[in-house]
C-alpha cells in the first residue's frame, strides 16, 4: 500500500528529530573551567538540565565538568581535551585558545558583555580574628606577613592577585617601577605558590600556611561551606582589580560533535535572571543590575579598577608580565 502524504510527512519529521544536530548533542557537554567554579557549575548544570528537560524533553541530559588552574585547563583544551565550552577567569587563556585555532577569533561577540556573564575581584582572606591585623595591600608586605597567592603561570587567580597588587600602587599615584618594587617586596613574603585556586586554599586552611590567602571573592562562600563558617575574616581591600570570567564555545568540538546549538543555549542560560542569581549565591558579581543589587550586602561596592586603565589591554598585561622572561619572572628570581 502506498504510504499517504501525512504519513510520510510524519516519518520525515521524526527523522528529523532523530538526526538533528540538538538531538545527537542531547548526550552530554564537557565544560572546562577554573578551578574555584566546582560548586558554582553544580548548581548552574542542575538549573540548565531542568530547563531543557522541561523546554525539549531533553532526555539523559548531562553536563561534565573540568576542574584546575585556568592556564592549565586552557593548554589541556589546546593538547586535545575535548571540551564543548570553556568558562575560565581570565580573558587571556581564551585567546591562548583562539592562537591555537580552537576557539572562534570573534568569541568576544558572540555573547553579551563581551562574552563575560560574570565579574569578579580580589579580596583578602586572613585568620579568623585577623591577628596579623590586615587592611589593605600596603599590609601584605610587613616583615612577618606571609601571604598566600596562586602562581602566575598556571592560574588566572595568581595573574589577578599580582595585577591587583600592581595596580593598588598604580591606583595611589604610584609609577610602575613603584609598582614592581612594591610586588617584589610581596613575593618576599610568599612561602609557596600554589597551584590554582582550590589549591591555595588547601595551603592556606588545611596545611595552615601563611596569614592571608588573596583570591577571588567568589572562594569566600567555598570556604565556608567546606571549612564551616568563622575560619576565617574576609578583607575588602580599598582598591582591586575589576576581574572578568569569559566564556566561549570551542569550535573544534562543537563541529565535531554537532553540540553548537546546545552549547549556545548552555552559555545563554548563565545570562538568565536564573542563572545571574545562582551566581551571585556564589558570590560571582552577575552583570544583571537588578541581580547584583539584591545581593549588595555580601557582594558590597569597592573601588575597582580595570586591567585597561593600568595595563593597556590583556594582550599587553600578558606580554609584559607573564609570558617567560617577563616581568614576573624577573621579580620571583630576584625576590631574595
Amino acid at each position: 500500500m502506498k504510504p499517504s502524504k501525512r504519513g510520510l510527512l510524519a516519518v520525515f519529521a521524526l527523522f528529523t528529530l532523530l538526526f538533528s544536530p540538538w538531538a545527537l548533542a542531547q548526550g552530554t557537554l564537557l565544560n572546562v573551567s577554573f578551578d574555584v567554579s566546582r560548586e558554582f557549575y553544580r548548581e548552574i548544570n542542575a538549573a540548565f538540565v531542568a530547563q531543557q528537560q522541561q523546554q525539549r524533553g531533553a532526555p539523559e541530559l548531562r553536563i561534565d565538568m573540568s576542574h584546575a588552574g585556568s592556564s592549565a585547563q586552557a593548554r589541556a583544551v589546546a593538547d586535545g581535551l575535548a571540551a564543548d565550552v570553556v568558562t575560565m577567569n581570565t580573558v587571556t587563556d581564551i585567546d591562548f585558545l583562539v592562537s591555537r585555532g580552537v576557539v572562534a577569533t570573534d568569541w568576544r561577540q558572540r555573547f553579551a558583555n563581551q562574552a563575560v556573564p560574570t565579574t569578579s575581584t580580589m579580596l583578602f582572606l586572613v585568620r579568623q580574628g585577623n591577628p596579623k591585623n590586615i587592611r589593605d595591600w600596603s599590609d601584605l608586605i610587613r616583615p612577618g606577613v606571609q601571604v598566600v597567592v596562586v602562581n602566575p603561570k598556571t592560574g588566572g587567580n595568581g595573574r589577578m592577585a599580582y595585577l591587583a597588587a600592581w595596580g593598588y600602587v598604580r591606583s595611589k599615584g604610584g609609577s610602575d617601577a613603584d609598582a614592581a618594587a612594591f610586588v617584589r617586596q610581596l613575593y618576599r613574603n610568599v612561602p609557596v605558590l600554589a597551584r590554582g585556586g582550590r589549591d591555595a586554599t588547601g595551603v592556606f586552611l588545611q596545611r595552615n600556611i601563611g596569614d592571608v590567602l588573596v583570591t577571588f571573592e567568589s572562594e569566600v562562600i567555598s570556604v565556608e561551606r567546606e571549612f564551616g563558617v568563622g575560619r576565617v575574616d574576609v578583607v575588602h581591600p580599598s582598591v582591586s582589580l575589576l576581574t572578568e570570567n569569559p566564556v566561549a564555545l570551542v569550535e573544534r568540538t562543537v563541529n565535531q560533535r554537532g553540540s553548537r546549538e546546545l552549547a549556545t543555549a548552555y552559555l545563554n542560560f548563565l545570562y538568565s535572571e536564573q542563572g545571574q542569581e545562582i551566581a551571585a549565591r556564589h558570590h560571582f558579581r552577575p552583570r544583571n543590575p537588578e541581580v547584583l543589587r539584591r545581593h549588595a550586602q555580601t557582594l558590597r561596592p569597592i573601588r575597582l579598577f580595570t586591567v585597561e586603565q593600568h595595563f593597556g589591554s590583556w594582550a599587553e598585561a600578558q606580554r609584559v608580565h607573564f609570558n617567560d622572561g617577563g616581568t614576573f619572572d624577573q621579580i620571583f628570581e630576584a625576590r631574595r
